[in-house]
């Protein structure tokens, strides 16, 4: 699969590495997004516009965190702007990531403790979290356009993962996006918290109500009920 993507060198920008456009040709999907990628327009325009706004946070596609090994890959929707837009690191300094990685210690796929920031300490064993869609969106809504845009850099980090066993779907639209990198109508495996679907190849999907403060608020999501995915996740990957 390939896109149109920027080629781009390297500058540093407020104590961050970015990436200025230098040439655009047709470059196959990696499994990380360039920092400056130029796909969605509407995404692009957010994200210059927080970086003008707030010059000390990340303000790039989120890249992937976790176990270059990992036997898990949990898959969210979007970084959130004031957590993983701010601290660059999936799902951390916003009211999700407290939930998500509290239950990644307790079920064995972390160490460490969780302290909201990147440079916490804690590192993933056996897991990996990325999000469907790199940049922050507004209103935390892509559009499926910028969803479908993103799409092969999901493809080719599912590709790169030499032991996966078990993708976490957090939500419909990162279920979907699944679906959808693997080739898979979204007929073949309805989402549905706690159900499980056969991927092909040896690799399993698994659901889940996204962690978000406002799905634990209103209680669509229980810690219980997050817990209990894990738990079934544990019992797959130990069995």
């Amino acid at each position: 699969m390939t896109a149109t993507i920027m080629t781009t060198k390297t500058r540093t920008t407020n104590s961050n590495v970015r990436r200025v456009p230098d040439r655009a040709v047709p470059v196959p999907f990696e499994a990380e997004a360039p920092l400056d990628c130029p796909l969605c327009p509407r995404l692009v325009a957010y994200r210059e516009a927080n970086d003008a706004a707030h010059p000390d946070w990340f303000n790039a596609p989120v890249p992937s965190f976790g176990d270059r090994n990992a036997r898990l890959l949990v898959v969210g929707l979007a970084p959130g702007v004031q957590g993983a837009n701010r601290t660059g690191r999936p799902f951390t300094g916003d009211f999700a990531g407290d939930l998500l990685y509290g239950t990644l210690l307790e079920f064995g796929f972390a160490r460490g403790t969780y302290e909201a920031r990147p440079d916490d300490g804690l590192a993933l064993t056996g897991a990996m979290i990325a999000n469907a869609v790199r940049c922050v969106p507004p209103q935390n809504k892509p559009t499926p356009a910028e969803a479908k845009n993103c799409l092969g850099f999901l493809k080719a980090r599912i590709g790169a993962l030499p032991d996966l066993e078990i993708i976490l779907a957090l939500g419909r639209i990162a279920h979907d996006a699944v679906l959808s990198a693997r080739g898979m109508k979204k007929s073949a495996a309805p989402f549905a918290h706690g159900a499980e679907h056969n991927l092909g190849s040896g690799l399993r999907l698994f659901d889940s109500y996204h962690c978000s403060r406002y799905n634990t608020n209103t209680r669509r999501l229980t810690p219980e009920m997050f817990r209990s995915v894990f738990a079934e996740i544990r019992k797959r990957i130990d069995g």
